[in-house]
């Protein structure tokens, strides 16, 4: 389990920023603090208003200097038509291969719906040397993060 104070979990996946490119979180340390918003699926009704909230909150975390990255297991063509439809101005990262959720330790699943191996709705805030400075889980699939509290451990850790 990936605690507050651990390095955070390096990896290297699809960022869908309009384009689809490599994404290795250690080379992206520079833009610390850095937001990993984990979310289930794109297109469905609480995370599209979980990271429709992080954009319009994206002013409060570019005056302090933060990046916001979403993840999910979608691939990276439907994260894309995803920021497009919802004008999203961050990346969102395509865990396609579960291996980030699996190194986050936040894998979950539907088990009623028959639904596995998805991203747990969770936040955590990296800092510049790649230390986990702020971690947050859902506790159930329709709980949003605390946005102030994510701002509030973004801005500490800039």
């Amino acid at each position: 389990m990936v605690e507050v104070g651990d390095p955070a979990p390096d990896f290297t996946a699809p960022l869908a920023n309009g384009d689809i490119v490599p994404f290795t979180l250690s080379e992206h340390l520079d833009e610390a603090p850095l937001v990993l918003a984990f979310f289930p699926g794109a297109f469905t009704s609480v995370c599209t208003t979980e990271l429709c909230t992080f954009e319009e909150r994206m002013g409060v975390f570019e005056d302090m200097g933060a990046t916001v990255y979403g993840i999910s297991v979608d691939s990276p063509f439907a994260l894309n038509e995803f920021r497009e439809q919802e004008d999203l101005g961050f990346g969102l990262v395509s865990d396609h291969q579960k291996v980030v959720i699996d190194r986050y330790d936040v894998r979950d699943s539907f088990d009623d719906l028959g639904y596995y191996g998805l991203a747990q709705r969770s936040v955590f805030v990296v800092d510049d040397d790649g230390t986990i400075t702020y971690k947050w889980t859902a506790e159930h699939p329709g709980q949003e993060p605390d946005y102030e509290a994510v701002e509030a451990a973004a801005e500490e850790t800039a």
